[in-house]
């Protein structure tokens, strides 16, 4: 066992002997049953377009003001086809407004559609106690009352709600500094600095770590915040595929060999970025063979937690926990406090001159207003009962109990989940759009709030639904979602899985 510099120990297990993913193949008379199904709308579609042109489709859609004929066109009208024809069409089961705290249940305003999806209105009827199966909060802690709600509370007393400026002018207090240090003493790192939004530490902070001359290889399902940043740094990129060493390593090779592109000269710098656990996908990193790459070629590592902090480990520290490697290992750690933590913002992670050369040129760091002290409040008090408490202990326990069970039970139902089975995203498989719309709302009809997925957030033939499993649920509200899901899957023929499960 390996002894962190704050007393705790990493097991020393052969990491990749726990490392499995599951990522069973689609039916092929499913995939061609989806693609004609796209194709039926999309002939509807283009036909409800025609009769639009000539006045016998009064549908509203996203058109030119006739007075405005002569200027360029604001909505370029093929690139929103999909949204006038088919989005619209299932509108209503997303975008759905809540209104109480994002827990184990949910209370969700109710709105009537017109037929073509395009206009709503509130009906003034609230659904309550909806139980929730789609929110990030991984551990429970998003809550209106206990401690964490009891110290942010006490924190707007002293310092209220806003900051009014950036950490370089007058909004660097001494509850942010607080933060970091504990932040960093909980990673094992040397140093860390946090940001009042996850999108922007992502977006924001790769442009500080890599320019022109450098080289970016990032993994074909990253966020879109790291697509962004990885866009707006002005790197080359390239993609290898999802969790594929040999596709990683001969990029890297080839980088090595030939260099830049007609120069050849070598590149300033390599940075690999990848996600600890994958949103979509609810798969985890092949963290080892990342890193084992990593030094063969001499490349750096930016490791995404905003999934697998506080989620994964026996104690909360992420992938690196759960691998048994040790954080410094990995050059920036990077993670998000909206999801376990019951926040919002994030932070990186790592090497003392890596946290201050981000602190001195970033423009999240520079610009932007600083984290609210409550919302700082409730990320110490969560990080404090999740590293020294045996209430998170339990927590942590529980999100992976109820993870294997879920998914688990998932797979005996023949319903196809992809991802590992520690993962707290679950995603199950429903490939036609049109079922897309049937399943959430006969889910919420039976009780329970879930998030559907599709294109162009997922490939056009992966629709799915993605479940977000929580410490707060109980076994038998966990079980009596698998029951509707077993109903709803009778009734719309989704258990396409050809395994067996025991």
């Amino acid at each position: 066992m390996k002894p962190l510099r704050n007393g705790n120990v990493i097991h020393d297990e052969p990491p990749r002997k726990r490392f499995q993913e599951d990522f069973e193949s689609t039916p092929l008379y499913i995939a061609v049953v989806t693609y004609i199904n796209y194709g039926i709308m999309i002939v509807f579609g283009f036909l409800r377009d025609f009769l639009r042109r000539h006045g016998f489709e009064k549908t509203h859609a996203s058109t030119e003001a006739s007075d405005m004929k002569d200027f360029v066109p604001l909505y370029a009208s093929f690139e929103s086809f999909y949204t006038r024809n088919i989005y619209n069409r299932i509108q209503d089961v997303f975008n759905r407004p809540i209104c109480s705290v994002p827990g184990p249940v949910i209370d969700i305003v109710e709105r009537q559609f017109s037929k073509s999806g395009w206009m709503f209105e509130y009906t003034g009827k609230v659904l309550k106690n909806v139980v929730n199966l789609g929110s990030y909060n991984y551990l429970g802690f998003a809550e209106n009352d206990g401690p964490c709600a009891e110290a942010s509370i006490e924190s707007i007393e002293k310092y209220g709600v806003g900051v009014c400026s950036s950490r370089k002018e007058m909004g660097n207090l001494d509850i942010h500094v607080k933060l970091e240090k504990k932040m960093a003493e909980y990673l094992d790192v040397e140093a860390c600095l946090t940001f009042g939004m996850g999108f922007a530490t992502n977006s924001m902070n790769i442009p500080c770590l890599v320019s022109k001359g450098c080289l970016i290889i990032s993994d074909g399902l990253n966020h879109a915040s790291l697509v962004l940043g990885c866009r707006l740094s002005g790197a080359q990129i390239r993609v290898f595929k999802h969790n594929d060493m040999k596709d990683l390593e001969s990029k890297l090779r080839d980088a090595v060999v030939y260099g830049q592109p007609r120069t050849h000269r070598p590149w300033k710098k390599i940075l690999i970025i990848v996600e600890g656990v994958y949103s979509m996908e609810g798969s985890i990193v092949n963290l080892p063979g990342i890193l084992e790459l990593k030094k063969k070629y001499k490349a750096y590592v930016f490791l995404d937690e905003a999934h697998s902090i506080g989620a994964l480990g026996s104690r909360g520290r992420g992938v690196t926990e759960y691998f048994g490697i040790h954080p410094r290992e990995v050059d920036i750690m990077m993670g998000t406090f909206t999801k376990s933590f019951g926040a919002a913002g994030g932070y990186i992670a790592g090497s003392r001159a890596l946290v201050e050369h981000l602190r001195y040129h970033s423009h999240s760091a520079c610009y932007a207003t600083s984290m609210s002290p409550p919302v700082c409040e409730q990320i110490i008090t969560s990080l404090h009962i999740i590293s020294s408490t045996d209430e998170g202990k339990r927590r942590i326990k529980q999100l992976a109990d109820n993870c294997r069970m879920f998914r688990q039970g998932l797979k005996k139902l023949g319903n196809i989940v992809y991802g590992n089975d520690d993962s707290p995203v679950v995603p199950a498989m429903i490939y036609a759009p049109t079922k897309l719309g049937a399943f959430s709302r006969e889910m919420l009809k039976r009780g329970f709030g879930v998030v559907v997925v599709g294109f162009p957030a997922t490939p056009i033939a992966e629709s799915r639904v993605r479940f977000c499993i929580s410490a707060a649920l109980t076994e038998q509200q966990l079980q009596d979602a698998l029951d509707a899901i077993s109903d709803i899957s009778d009734l719309l023929q989704m258990k396409y899985s050809k395994k067996k499960i025991a």
